[in-house]
């Protein structure tokens, strides 16, 4: 019994996890209207769909942006691409000291709708997540067919 509930413990969590690109025609009217309100210069590029929330990312700037927003178009959170310099010293110092040699291939200022402010830093298809600090907070192994466009 412990078995199956962990492997449909599992299965729900990994079909969650997993973004599916939906058409712009089938993203629900509040979402694109938060979108637009929020970033009225902004051309949305791709929009996803993350369990009930939506994802659309974008330029701004020239900048790589992506916001997830809730069905009814209730702001939840942005992810905007950063330079690897401009990560805390926390994140710089995990980084010399448990992953050296190695490149980071990607790394972003998330903020959620409080204003709770994290980062990502992808290096090797792994996702490390850090708190404002720098701290590590966790990480995720991404999959090959993401669809990151790179």
């Amino acid at each position: 019994m412990k078995t199956l509930f962990t492997i449909v413990t599992l299965g729900l969590g990994l079909s969650l996890a997993n973004a599916q690109t939906v058409k712009e025609a089938d993203v629900p009217s509040p979402v694109k209207e938060a979108f637009k309100k929020q970033y009225p210069s902004a051309k949305a590029e791709e929009w996803e769909k993350e369990g009930a929330n939506y994802e659309v990312e974008f330029h701004e700037n020239k900048v790589e942006t992506s916001v997830v927003y809730d069905s009814n178009g209730k702001f939840m959170e942005s992810e905007v691409e950063i330079k690897e310099s401009e990560l805390p010293k926390g994140v710089a110092d995990y980084i010399a000291k448990n992953l050296t040699g190695k490149k980071v291939k990607e790394a972003a200022k998330i903020t959620d709708a409080a204003g709770k402010v994290s980062y990502e830093v992808e290096i090797d298809n792994v996702d490390y997540i850090f708190d404002s600090n720098g701290s590590l907070i966790k990480k995720e192994v991404e999959k090959e067919s993401d669809g990151d466009k790179d």
